[in-house]
């Protein structure tokens, strides 16, 4: 299954747990009511009541928009059309936690049918602010590290659902070792405050010794340190890898043309990081 399989997928099921939160999802009584829906469906559909969602993500950048658009098609295909009987109400928080935690806030007032939380960082906070609005989330790699779920799988409030965006590390392993066999230290820059990024590292560190492959794991707290932090792999690194990474994801053209400068493949999780001048991304 491609990256792009797997996004739809998560746009699929986000979208359905927001629709079934919203109430919008009914069930006809009989057989017989199939011809009379599919006839009467441009009717019922503007006859349902509005709903208002709000959602948010911790910064703009090609694979969240991508999820978020995903989200409000499938809502639109299911007869809720924004601007007619669905408001939307988005915010960015620019890549800034305390601005995602701000947004959280503004949203636990406004009190939405539901909340849909792009990214950890995001999750994180909406989590925080509400018990009680109904709270869908994506593009989380890690559940159960973020605190969303407990170690029996179960959402960490009443009020939550969502879909994680883990994907299986030996496949990726696999590749980096297929693009360059004779590596022996795979580069890796991350941000410390996304609680998604420290698991994969943890999970790298764990993976690559078993392979006789090193971690060089290098920090970076905000997107203008990308550029620098990637530089500093210099010597130290044969090949780059990244994944799902917030900081990395909107600053991902200052990484491509520090590698560049180095001479380093990065392999990404995700096609639109191919698109944005990473060499290949695990399928």
């Amino acid at each position: 299954m491609t990256i792009a399989s797997t996004l739809r997928l998560s746009l699929y099921g986000v979208a359905l747990s927001a629709i079934s939160t919203l109430g919008l999802i009914g069930c006809s009584n009989s057989s017989t009511d199939t011809a009379a829906t599919t006839e009467n469906s441009s009717a019922a559909d503007a006859e349902k009541p509005a709903k208002s969602i709000a959602i948010t993500q911790i910064v703009e950048h090609p694979s969240l928009d991508d999820m978020r658009r995903g989200i409000i098609d499938e809502l639109a295909d299911n007869g809720y059309v924004e601007g007619q009987n669905l408001t939307v109400n988005f915010q960015s928080a620019q890549g800034n936690t305390a601005t995602a935690g701000q947004i959280a806030k503004q949203f636990a007032g406004d009190n939405p049918d539901a909340i849909v939380a792009i990214s950890t960082p995001s999750a994180q906070s909406i989590v925080a602010a509400t018990t009680t609005i109904p709270i869908i989330y994506t593009a989380v790699s890690d559940p159960l590290g973020a605190k969303l779920i407990n170690e029996d799988g179960k959402p960490f409030q009443s009020n939550l659902t969502g879909l994680s965006s883990q994907l299986p590390l030996e496949p990726q392993l696999d590749l980096l070792q297929q693009i360059k066999p004779e590596m022996k230290t795979i580069g890796f820059v991350y941000s410390p405050g996304e609680a998604n990024s420290v698991s994969l590292r943890d999970s790298l560190k764990q993976a690559l010794p078993a392979r006789d492959l090193t971690l060089l794991d290098i920090p970076a707290n905000r997107p203008t340190d990308i550029g620098m932090a990637t530089r500093s792999l210099q010597g130290r690194a044969d090949i780059i890898y990244t994944s799902f990474d917030n900081n990395v994801a909107s600053a991902f053209e200052a990484m491509t043309q520090a590698a560049n400068e180095l001479k380093l493949p990065i392999v990404a999780s995700d096609e639109f990081s191919v698109k944005r001048g990473g060499s290949c991304s695990w399928r």
